[in-house]
């Protein structure tokens, strides 16, 4: 058999492994019916699709300059840390059939006035949080803020508003905890006491199921009584978030607490894949033009869709996966803080996340 056969039957081997076992996971997991036309209508609030369209040139961007925000890590702000091009900086999406709302920082306060935003999830959160904190802080400078950060809980509260944005770092969403074996990963516990009382929750998990080796946490994964020293990451995520499922189902009431769930943030390294280390992000300037990316979308992405298909409480999908994909050219590379290596999975502020909070924005203002 020719390499190139192997490797055609490798993945179509590895592909028909997963999709079975999704489908035996389906079997045995005892789910909420679902209605498909309540799923489409909680995706999209209108006639236009946000999620489908091109990204443009817009020489009136960004919406901010990160030497002025003085809420990014420096792991995001790669024009301080040396990145010598901006183009990056000028891209504007622009959906198919419809325009989106420019981002505006008072609107959004005084919408929200006296409320509490959380965002929950991983790192990806921590990259929305500091975009949207940036967004808001560029309409009000002047405006008083109290500052909080923990390793855990983070928050920047704009005082003359009553408006607290705030961000619980957990990666998996359930629960991680320490006993006498170690650190488990329980796929059907979930600790969400701090989420209970907000006003608005955006959800966000993906990229850590897939650590493995120094990088991976937990030393066994739990599934009911059951304990596993590993896993297939695709059925642990799916177990995961049909758990946060039921936990949306259970604690959230729809008429006081709107829930989004950010799609899967791509990471582009692909020449890892090929043994070939430059074929990755960091000698990319430019989108990649056009409106789908070639490899297509991430099979995470399918089983994100899945679990939202069962829920019976209404959840926002922030679709952001395909318009993510075409911008290879909006991560740090090597121009990220002190991060080591190159950074492909994170983006620069400003930047692509804040797409994701104009989509957002778009979401609770139309």
């Amino acid at each position: 058999m020719g390499f190139q056969s192997q490797v055609f039957f490798f993945f179509f081997s590895l592909f028909v492994f997963l999709f079975s076992s999704l489908l035996q996971v389906a079997k045995t997991e005892q789910v909420e019916a679902y209605n498909v036309s309540s799923f489409r209508e909680r995706k999209q609030v209108s006639s236009c699709n946000f999620f489908q369209g091109t990204w443009v040139y817009d020489a009136s961007y960004p919406l901010y300059d990160s030497s002025s925000c003085p809420f990014i890590d420096p792991q995001f702000d790669c024009q301080k840390y040396g990145r010598p091009d901006k183009l990056y900086l000028k891209y504007r999406w622009q959906p198919n059939k419809c325009n989106l709302p420019r981002f505006n920082g008072l609107d959004f306060l005084v919408r929200w006035r006296g409320k509490k935003i959380m965002f929950v999830g991983d790192s990806l959160s921590l990259n929305q949080w500091e975009s949207l904190t940036c967004l808001i802080y560029a309409s009000v400078p002047k405006s008083k803020t109290t500052v909080v950060r923990t390793k855990s809980l983070s928050s920047v509260t704009f005082e003359d508003y009553g408006v607290e944005v705030i961000l619980y770092h957990t990666p998996y969403i359930v629960d991680l905890v320490r006993d006498e074996k170690g650190l488990v990963l329980k796929l059907d516990s979930i600790n969400g006491k701090a989420w209970k009382g907000m006003d608005m929750l955006i959800f966000n998990s993906w990229h850590w199921w897939t650590h493995r080796g120094r990088n991976q946490p937990w030393n066994y994964i739990q599934d009911g009584n059951q304990l596993y020293k590993d896993m297939n990451p695709l059925i642990a995520f799916y177990k995961g978030m049909t758990t946060w499922a039921r936990w949306v189902n259970r604690n959230i009431d729809p008429s006081k607490t709107k829930v989004f769930l950010q799609g899967i943030s791509p990471t582009h390294y692909e020449g890892r894949e090929w043994n070939n280390p430059w074929k990755d992000c960091r000698s990319e300037t430019q989108p990649v033009f056009g409106s789908r990316y070639p490899s297509g979308l991430p099979v995470a992405s399918y089983v994100v869709n899945k679990v939202l298909s069962r829920m019976k409480k209404p959840v926002y999908l922030l679709d952001v996966t395909a318009l993510s994909q075409l911008r290879k050219d909006g991560h740090p590379s090597a121009y990220s803080g002190k991060h080591k290596g190159i950074d492909c999975s994170h983006w620069c502020l400003p930047g692509l996340p804040d797409t994701w909070n104009q989509l957002l924005y778009a979401a609770l203002v139309l």
